[in-house]
């Protein structure tokens, strides 16, 4: 896993520091709403050939990993 994290980045100046496959200015964002809309592997690949299976794997990892940190904070309401 600690392989994949290498693929991202987030720079301040790229993307308003969303998460990026390093070298591109592609989000992880971008690929999760590809893969969500339908797009195989292959197909993003074909249309960004600058991607490798590798980055997409980092993305799914990446957001994965977020999730997992991801805490729910219930307020109750005060009577």
């Amino acid at each position: 896993m600690n392989e994949l994290r290498e693929h991202i980045v987030v720079d301040p100046e790229i993307r308003f520091g969303k998460p990026c496959i390093k070298g591109t200015r592609i989000t992880v964002g971008d690929i999760l709403q590809w893969l969500s809309g339908g797009m195989t592997e292959q197909e993003i690949i074909a249309d960004y050939p600058e991607l490798q299976t590798t980055h997409i794997r980092a993305a799914l990892a990446f957001a994965a990993e977020r999730d997992a940190m991801t805490k729910v904070v219930v307020h109750e309401a005060v009577a």
